[in-house]
């Protein structure tokens, strides 16, 4: 049995819990981090040198970064349903899972840590500004391609990229701000909020920031 290590706030452990959910893995998540186990052990660096979660554990093998485990993941247990074979397909799942974790939640990070998790190091009015302007224009980015693909970030088909991207679009929903809306993001986050009420994992994969 696969074993996940990382608090269920974290939006990096959700995505390889959803991912494991769309494959149909049974798995053992623990709690590490913040307000539980400690990740800045030298036990625990010895499976992640970074100190941070998610790891993930299958029997003696261990991997960290999120969207390597997505990838390994669907590699190893999919069908390639979630993360096509093809070439060009595979290629445009890895862009936006790519673009997600560099420039997406980059943009986010600093507003969301200031107006959510109320973060004491995360108060500068400027650069919280600063954050919600880059933010809003990489969602304008996603408004233009959820249009363009009237479906899911990739392509026609959900995949890998959507657990990645629709979580992040959780977090700009849920933070308080005075955001402009956007159509095609509203319709795509419904669509994954049904998806995952289909997996009866929807409390936890929507019900926080």
């Amino acid at each position: 049995m696969l074993t996940i290590l990382g608090k269920q706030s974290s939006i990096n452990v959700r995505k390889v819990l959803w991912a494991c959910a769309e494959l149909g893995l049974p798995f053992q998540q623990e709690d590490w981090g913040s307000g539980f186990r400690d990740i800045d052990t030298d036990a625990f660096r010895a499976l992640n040198p970074n100190a941070m979660v998610p790891v993930l554990i299958d029997g003696d093998f261990v991997l960290w970064e999120s969207n390597s485990i997505l990838r390994y993941l669907a590699n190893r247990y999919g069908d390639g349903a979630l993360y096509p074979v093809e070439a060009t397909a595979r290629a445009r799942v890895d862009q936006w899972l790519d673009w997600q974790a560099s420039d997406l939640n980059r943009a986010w990070s600093y507003a969301f840590m200031s107006l959510v998790r109320r973060s004491p190091d995360h108060g500068d009015s400027t650069q919280i500004q600063i954050s919600l302007r880059s933010w809003t224009r990489f969602m304008l980015v996603l408004e233009g391609r959820l249009t363009e693909t009237g479906a899911y970030v990739a392509g026609p088909d959900f995949s890998l990229a959507d657990i990645a991207v629709g979580l992040s679009v959780q977090r700009w929903l849920q933070t308080p701000f005075d955001r402009p809306h956007l159509e095609a993001v509203q319709v795509y986050y419904q669509r994954l909020e049904q998806r995952a009420k289909e997996l009866s994992l929807y409390p936890l994969l929507m019900g926080q920031a």
